[in-house]
């Protein structure tokens, strides 16, 4: 009887042990699992959709700097347009100026340098069409001046040109009667209008045009 119920007590002893190893892997599998259960790949870092909200977002923002800053580009191009058609217009105008000087010039060398005939008929014909040439020029330097000056401007530069007309013609008679009855009379009066004519295109150019 007592060994029965000694064998009983080590039975009993055993399966309380059994017991207790299963409910603490038992236990120690519940610890573990959340372990292996945490949502670390599902964190608002990886989250792809966040990204793409990111990223759209950034998208966004480089279109909104692109449309602001289209408009002052726009405005400044027309800008630099307008500057450049005015400072081409001065440029045409400078050398419309400096075109003209030249060509004076280039009259005048060719006065200097032409051949000087021997009779007086030939002279007076060589002046007569030096005369023409300076006329011929100066009434083209006028006609530029007038689509380039104000009506006031140009009002005033007509009375001026009248008067100087005359002080031409005067000019040319008062040189020529120093030779009044001579051979030299008609000569002195034709070289002293393509003289004074010449000095008169120049100043109109530098005095009056662009």
């Amino acid at each position: 009887m007592k060994l029965q119920t000694k064998l009983s007590m080590i039975m009993l002893t055993f399966a309380l042990s059994a017991c207790g190893n299963s409910t603490s892997e038992s236990s120690a599998q519940s610890n573990n699992q959340p372990a292996s259960n945490t949502s670390p790949q599902v964190s608002e870092e990886d989250d792809p959709a966040e990204e793409v909200g990111e990223d759209t977002s950034a998208d966004d923002i480089e279109v909104d700097k692109q449309e602001d800053s289209s408009a002052p580009t726009t405005e400044g191009s027309t800008n630099g347009e307008k500057e450049n058609s005015d400072q081409r217009n001065v440029e045409n105008q400078e050398s419309q100026k400096e075109e003209y000087l030249k060509k004076l010039n280039s009259m005048y060398e060719s006065d200097r340098n032409v051949e000087v005939k021997e009779t007086m008929v030939e002279m007076e014909e060589q002046e007569a069409e030096r005369y023409q040439n300076w006329d011929k020029m100066l009434n083209e330097i006028y006609g530029v001046l007038q689509a380039q000056l104000p009506s006031d401007e140009m009002d005033q530069l007509r009375e001026e040109q009248r008067n100087w007309v005359e002080h031409r013609d005067e000019a040319a008679k008062k040189a020529s009667l120093k030779y009044e009855g001579g051979t030299t009379e008609s000569l002195e009066y034709v070289a002293t209008q393509a003289s004074l004519t010449r000095e008169r295109c120049f100043a109109l150019v530098a005095k009056y045009m662009n």
